[in-house]
């Protein structure tokens, strides 16, 4: 029974990632993480007997402590990519409204120069320029 919800999940998981990356709410580079990651637990779910080999192999005691260890270990994994993400965002956030802000004063510079020739070129006291 449990093997049948394990394979469940991760065949719910790769329908809703390759759903979520086809309709373009998920980016190709975190679609490929977790499409590996239900792929692994599709495999650990159609063949149990592995995990128990690996289990033996790593010097696990339980084959359950070996997939928390890898839960937790994915959970930091894919949480500080998600902070270097922000990061990475954050910065560039920061450096497009420091451009905008520039442009900005950049702008207001040229308005007050175009309506200074304005002014200029405008008629005085009624006489027309030729």
């Amino acid at each position: 029974m449990i093997v049948m919800v394990g394979i469940g999940i991760a065949v719910v998981a790769l329908v809703v990632v390759l759903w979520m990356l086809l309709t373009r709410r998920l980016r190709e580079k975190y679609a490929v993480m977790w499409i590996l990651i239900a792929l692994a637990v599709l495999v650990v779910g159609l063949f149990p007997g592995m995990l128990e080999t690996l289990t033996a192999l790593l010097g696990v005691q339980l084959p359950s402590n070996l997939l928390f260890a890898t839960a937790i270990l994915l959970l930091l994994g894919v949480s500080l990519h998600l902070s270097w993400e922000l990061s990475q965002v954050e910065e560039e956030t920061r450096r497009l409204a420091e451009e905008a802000a520039i442009l900005r004063s950049q702008l207001a510079r040229v308005e007050m120069r175009v309506e200074e020739l304005r002014e200029a070129l405008r008629p005085r006291n009624g006489h027309e320029q030729d």
